[in-house]
């Protein structure tokens, strides 16, 4: 199995700073980097693929501040990051908007990034598996062409807190996901990302879980030795 390492630099870097990355950063197959929007012409048509971190439903129109699927397409980026979880607590993204954005991205021949993940007391709750099933429903409903759609299990509480799930727990859950994609979409074999304070200390062990399909990174993307480090153990 090819696994994938998808780097989300979220709000981070000045021109020069990303400047400097670009020169260090080492080119790989399988490896996403999705910086800020106005830096993603300095990333497109590498030997490494680039995404966005979010994309607009429309294509075009008086919706200022907004990039769209279209706009991204034509820029030579090839994937996006939909539905993360700093969108939906932050600006108010929902499962339908989501969908709206995954529909219009699918539309314009952009791969998905489709992250889901509970908050920490929905998990104490035990409602883990409701959350992610209503989530996946939700997210790609009235969508059928499911094999430019990769999913990212970001537990919400693990991100940026340097707390991970087991890999037991991850391997029980992204085994769970992939049931539930097996069941809407004919045994669909989704690739399915690990995403939750990623680094360089424990990829080893979240590399060994059989069932992951590689992960998805943010703080430790910052660091070009960790990220080269990271796409070093996942990619090899």
């Amino acid at each position: 199995m090819e696994k994938i390492v998808a780097a989300n630099l979220k709000m981070n870097f000045t021109y020069d700073e990303v400047k400097e990355y670009v020169e260090k950063l080492d080119g790989s197959k399988n490896f996403i980097v999705c910086p800020p929007n106005i830096y993603l012409h300095m990333f497109v048509n590498k030997n490494y693929s680039c995404g966005s971190q979010d994309a607009y439903y429309e294509d075009k129109g008086a919706f200022t501040g907004e990039v769209s699927s279209l706009q991204l397409k034509s820029l030579g980026v090839n994937y996006t990051i939909l539905g993360h979880s700093e969108r939906r607590q932050l600006f108010g993204d929902t499962n339908c908007t989501v969908n709206k954005k995954v529909i219009s991205a699918l539309k314009n021949n952009l791969n998905v990034i489709l992250c889901i993940g509970e908050t920490k007391e929905e998990r104490d709750n035990n409602e883990t598996k409701d959350v992610l099933k209503e989530q996946i429903e939700n997210c790609l409903k009235n969508v059928s062409n499911v094999e430019k759609i990769i999913i990212a299990y970001e537990p919400i509480w693990s991100i940026g807190t340097g707390v991970i799930p087991t890999n037991d727990e991850i391997k029980e859950t992204i085994d769970y996901i992939k049931d539930i994609f097996n069941s809407l979409y004919n045994n669909h074999d989704v690739k399915v990302l690990y995403g939750g304070s990623v680094n360089e200390k424990n990829i080893d062990s979240i590399n060994s879980i059989e069932n992951v399909s590689g992960v998805l990174v943010g703080g430790a993307s910052l660091d070009i030795d960790k990220i080269n480090k990271i796409k070093g153990v996942v990619l090899k």
